[in-house]
């Protein structure tokens, strides 16, 4: 079994660094893989449900130990790549994902219809004095 695909989107968050999809074989996919800071550096969390009890567990998961490592190693080699080349954008609330250029077009778009609203607030103030 080999991965084949990594897709990480980042995220700025105190502990929560990264959510990634993972592709095995190009044939299987692992959607929510987190990458997690805990208190000796960065950790790959699987996939999970949160249980009625407050619990955890986990939806998908490796079995083998050498699969667990070599899921983690690519993961997080991927995730050291992205921060790298990739911008984060706030704009759209929720927290950090990696900007694109629509979004970044889209952004732009909503901050010159923000600014043409205030400016059309303020001409309509005028005309009432």
């Amino acid at each position: 079994m080999q991965i084949t695909e990594v897709r990480v989107y980042p995220r700025d968050e105190e502990k929560l660094k990264a959510f990634v999809t993972v592709t095995f074989d190009d044939s299987f996919v692992v959607r929510n893989l987190k990458v997690i800071q805990g208190q000796n550096g960065l950790f790959v969390a699987m996939p999970s449900r949160k249980m009625a009890d407050g619990s955890h567990k986990d939806i998908a998961h490796p079995i083998k130990n050498e699969v667990r490592r070599m899921i983690e190693e690519k993961v997080l080699a991927a995730y050291q790549e992205k921060i790298k080349e990739t911008p984060l954008r706030t704009e759209f609330g929720g927290g950090e994902v990696p900007a694109t250029e629509p979004a970044k077009e889209k952004a732009k778009e909503k901050e010159e219809e923000k600014a043409k609203e205030k400016e059309e607030e303020k001409e309509e103030e005028k005309e009432k004095k």
